[in-house]
Order: structure tokens, then sequence, then C-alpha cells
């Protein structure tokens, strides 16, 4: 087993998950990933919705309230029409007493402008208070889940992307804010409405209503059949995107390779034939999922056609008022829009449960094993390893078998061998990064397992090949290693580990900014930067992982004279695969498929003319061989 684990997975470019909704509106044609226990991923989420219960019930009663008086609204616009015709009617026939009643005409209109005036500013203070629980919600799920990766044991990063847990923390979070900000609102509102429109038709024409409803099922038919033909497409048009988008990705990244070995004509082609393919796929997406609107607008007005002769036959034989038809165009209108949106209430409520299940799925994942809190006392660096054995729990193999070491405090202990020796594992486990199979690390004779695993952390400083720098100043990465340190404290520590004269002449100095790629400085440089921060963190106990090993001779130099100043006084663990690094260590130790198979100091080994001897002039034998 190889002892550097993939922080990653491998990124496949065509199954890059996009959050949101799709074009149309919240849920309309979006791909939709369907949740493995719906009930169960909704119910987490009521449960963490349920300290604002009081505010949902507020949300709720605005909203009905709200379609009711919006409901309400056509049947006064109705009375009004037949106010204002049957007086012109009994004006243009000189009936007595006849004309138009504006005083009556005016108090209706009066009352309709009220209703939709008070239903409008009940929607928008449901959408306030909706909004507020929404982005609640999300801002504490994204603090929690950045708790809950700081517990997250490192083998969990070790077999999971972490694109994926990106995803999580983003995409799901903020498909969940949009679904709780729009989906609620809309079920209600649509409910509510639908349900309403029908009493007030059913109350007014009986027949009206039955034949402004005989058109119902075949919009529902029409739509959930392009809906379903748009499914397919969406989905191919998010996996192509995803593809085109990685595609340009890795073309960007590494453009200086592409260009050195005359790639371009190639990446252009592979880059046209995923282009075409989601061109194929979108054209075709975006065309069933805009042929909704003019499929149910042509019903709708098939609608009005037959309410219309339909009243006007009713109007004639003197069984409804002209007002009537009026109001039922007006309530055929609002029908048509919550009937659609609670055929797009599925997709939003089938994103909300593949969200939610997503988010409370990696919240149970097992956290890392607790101790009761205990302060680890003063270190002084002496460290003993006691038969320690240890294998991944995602795996049978053990990668480390039986080792045992004493480690004197202030030596320089210096472990080599080939890859997968177990050499990287064994510092991890120093680190508590993993928990034991058994055994123990001890130390000045305190057993690691009995402390938090930050207290142990305290004690060490770290100094790996992988530099890793954040979007801040110089000064501000060198005091990331103590985060109180004073300005003159971080020059010191810089002068310390050799970086103060390149930091000098950046353009801002110590105030300079790191980009997010760091490439802004060379891999010199940043190893310096890393160094200085150890330095600066002062850690009785330091590990160097193969620190030197991608940067030139001449950096190299510098790099090994900031770690000599660095280690010294202090217990090392050195790993490095340049053996000539390690000459002048108190002790070398020897790994193979995890034990210790030979130990003692360079001349001692090589004295021997076993593993270490064979290990150390294969490096000779290899640059006489180039």
């Amino acid at each position: 087993m190889a002892e550097n684990r993939e922080a990653s997975a491998p990124r496949n470019r065509g199954q890059q998950r996009r959050g949101g909704f799709g074009p149309g509106g919240p849920g309309a044609g979006a791909p939709v990933e369907k949740a493995k226990d719906t009930k169960k991923a909704l119910g987490q989420l009521m449960h963490y919705l349920a300290p604002y219960r009081v505010q949902l019930m507020l949300a709720v009663g605005l909203t009905l309230v709200s379609t009711v008086l919006a409901v309400l609204g056509p049947r006064v616009m109705g009375n009004a029409t037949t106010l204002l015709f049957e007086g012109i009617v009994s004006k243009i026939t000189g009936a007595e007493g006849g004309g138009i009643d504006f005083g009556a005409v005016g108090s209706l209109i009066f009352r309709m402008l009220l209703l939709y005036g008070a239903s409008t500013l009940l929607w928008v203070s449901e959408g306030f208070v909706l909004a507020k629980i929404a982005t609640t919600v999300s801002y504490n799920l994204r603090v929690t889940l950045l708790a809950k990766i700081n517990r997250l044991p490192v083998s969990y990063f070790n077999k999971t992307s972490h694109g994926d847990v990106l995803s999580r923390i983003t995409n799901d979070v903020d498909t969940l804010n949009q679904s709780l900000n729009q989906g609620i609102s809309q079920i209600l509102s649509s409910a509510t409405m639908i349900l309403g429109i029908l009493i007030m038709m059913f109350t007014s024409s009986w027949q009206m209503a039955l034949a402004a409803l005989c058109v119902i099922p075949v919009m529902g038919v029409a739509v959930g059949t392009v809906v379903k033909l748009s499914q397919k497409h969406f989905k191919a048009q998010q996996d192509y995107l995803g593809s085109v988008n990685g595609q340009v990705e890795e073309v960007y990244a590494g453009h200086t390779v592409v260009k050195a070995y005359g790639g371009e004509d190639q990446a252009i082609a592979e880059f046209d034939e995923e282009n075409k393919k989601l061109y194929g796929a979108a054209w075709r997406a975006q065309f069933l999922s805009g042929i909704m609107h003019p499929i149910a607008s042509l019903l709708g007005n098939i609608n009005y056609v037959i309410v219309c002769i339909l009243g006007a036959y009713l109007v004639t034989t003197k069984t409804l008022k002209i007002g009537k038809i009026t109001e039922f165009i007006l309530y055929i209108r609002q029908f048509n829009q919550p009937f659609m949106q609670l055929a797009q209430m599925m997709n939003i409520f089938q994103q909300t449960a593949a969200a939610a299940e997503r988010v409370f799925e990696f919240m149970d994942e097992p956290e890392e094993s607790t101790v009761p809190a205990a302060d680890l006392p003063p270190v002084q660096g002496d460290v003993r390893f006691e038969h320690v054995r240890f294998g991944y729990e995602d795996s049978d193999e053990i990668v480390i078998n039986d080792f045992t070491a004493d480690v004197k405090s202030g030596q320089k202990i210096a472990i080599v061998g080939p890859t997968g020796a177990g050499k990287t594992t064994l510092v991890k486990l120093l680190m508590r990064f993993h928990d034991l199979t058994g055994g123990a690390i001890y130390i000045d004779g305190h057993d690691l397992a009995q402390y938090p695993r930050q207290e142990v952390r305290k004690a060490m400083g770290m100094v790996l090949q992988d530099t890793w720098l954040t979007n801040a100043t110089i000064a501000d990465n060198i005091r990331y290693g103590r985060l109180d340190a004073t300005y003159d404290e971080v020059k010191a520590a810089a002068k310390a580990a050799q970086a103060h004269s390149f930091i000098r002449a950046l353009p801002d100095g110590y105030k300079m900014e790191i980009n997010e790629e760091a490439n802004n400085i060379s891999e010199g440089q940043k190893q310096l930067l890393t160094i200085a921060r150890a330095v600066l963190a002062d850690n009785r106990i330091l590990i160097l992982d193969e620190a030197t090993s991608s940067v030139d001779t001449r950096t190299e130099i510098l790099i090994q004279k900031a770690m000599d100043h660095l280690m010294e006084g202090r217990t090392s663990f050195i790993i490095a695969h340049r053996l000539s690094t390690i000459r002048n260590a108190d002790l070398i130790l020897c790994l193979d498929h995890g034990d210790i198979v030979e130990q003692g100091t360079h001349e001692e080994l090589l004295a021997r003319g076993g593993f270490y001897a064979n290990l150390y002039n294969s490096q000779f034998e290899r640059l006489t061989a180039v």
C-alpha cells in the first residue's frame, strides 16, 4: 500500500454535479437526483427547522391570507362589471332610475384595490420571513458542516474527493436555501389558490366551473409529457457541461505543457467534440422546455373561448350575469399559474430531499475518537514508539507491523526506505492523524491516546514537501504558525529561515499578498516561508517530510541551512529520499514493509553494507547511469 494516499478521488469530468434550478424557473426541467430515503432526509430537515416553527407558522398564515385576498379580487371585479353593464343597459332602455351608480362602482373598485394591495403587502412580508428563515438555516448548516470537517478523521478524506465535500457545503446547501425560500411559499400559495378558485367558481356557476376545468387534464398530460421528454436532455446537458468545463480547466491548468508539446490542435479537437455534444443536448433541452409555455397558453386561450361562449349563452338565457364572465376569465388566468407551479414542485421536492440527504449524510459521518479535555504537560521532546501497529480502515493490509524506537530529546531522527515502506504513515501516526491498530506512542512518558488530538499537535511543527499557503500577505502566512506574533517576531523568524532577503526584494515586502494559486513566488521561496512558519511556532518536536525534494541545488542549500537552524535543540523526524542530506542525523531508521530493518548512524549503516548501504549506493548508480 502506498504511504501517500491520494487526498481526493480522480475527477470525472462528465460527472461534475451542479446545484441550483434548471431553466424556466425553479425546478423547470432541471435534472433531478433522487434521494435514497426521502422520508428520512426530509425528517432530518424538519428537525433542523424546528427552532423556527413560530416564524414558519407566521409565513404560512401570511401566505394563506394573502392568497385568499387575491382569490376574492375577481369576484369584486365581476360585481363591478355587472353594475356597470346593468347601469348602461338601464340608461339605454330608459328604465326608471336607470344609469350607472358610480358610487357603488367606485366602492367596489376601491375594495378590489384594497384586496390586491393587502395581498401584495402580505406576500412581501411572507417573502421576508421565509428569506430570513432560509438564509439563517443555510448559514447554520454551513457553520455546522465546517465544524464537522474539523472533527472528521483523515481517513474520510482519503476515500472522499474534495469536490464532493465542497459540493455538499456549497451546491447542496444552496439548493436547500432556494427550496426553503421558494418551495414552501409556492406549495402553500398554489394549493390555497387552486382550492380557493375552485370554491369561488363553483359558487358562481357550476356549469361554467365544469367547462373551465375540462382543459386541465389535457394540460396536465401535455406538461407531464414535455417534462418527461426534456428530463433526459437536461441531464445530458449537465453531464456534457461538466465535461466541457473539465476539459477547459485541464487545458488551462496545463497550458504550458500543451504549448511545449504542440498539443493545441488536439486540445481544440477534444473541446469541439465535447462542445458539439453539449450543443446537441442543450438545444433539445431548451426547445422542449420552451414549448411548455406556448402549450399552456394555447390551452388557456381555448379555455377562455369555451368560457366566453358558454358564458354568453348563459347570459342570454338569464342564467348568469355578465360580470361572471369577467370573473371566470380572471380565475382561469389565475388557475393556470399555480397548476404549472405544482407540476414543477415535484422536481423541487426531489432536489430538496436529495440535497438534504447529502448534507445530513455528511453530518452523520463517524468522527474522530475523543478523550476528555486535558492539557499535555510542557513537552521536552522524548518520543517512544512501542510495538506500533497500523492498518487503514478500508483495507486488511497492515502498513506498520511492529515498530519500536526510542528517541531522546533534541535528537535528529532520519526515516528512510523505499516508496510504500510506511515513512509518511509513521509521522501521521505521531501527529494522531490516524488511530493506532495496536501499540502506543509516548511523549515524555505520556501516552498520546490519553490527550485530545489538538493538544498533541500543538507540541509539533511540520514542514512538508507540498507547501500550503493562503491567499494572504507574506507576514500573515508566516504568522499562521502563531497568530499572536508581532511583526518583529515574524521578521526574526523569516531571517532564521533564510527568507528575509527574498521577502525584502518583493514589491511590497512582508505586505505582499500571495495569490490564490500561490504562483507569484517560486517553489523554493514557498518552502522557506513554511520553514519560517515552523520557526515562529517554536514547537519542541519537528517533522520534515521531503522538504527539499522539488527545488534546485542552490535553493536546497538555503533550505537545508534554514532547517539546520530550525532543528537546533528540537527533536526532529526527517523523511528524505536524498540520503546525502541526512548524514549528520543522530539516528537513521530504515523502514521496509512497515518494519525497522536497520538502525544506526550514517557511518555505522554504511559499514554494515546492508539495506541502507544498498539504498545509499543505488542513488549514485542511477546518477552514473544517467
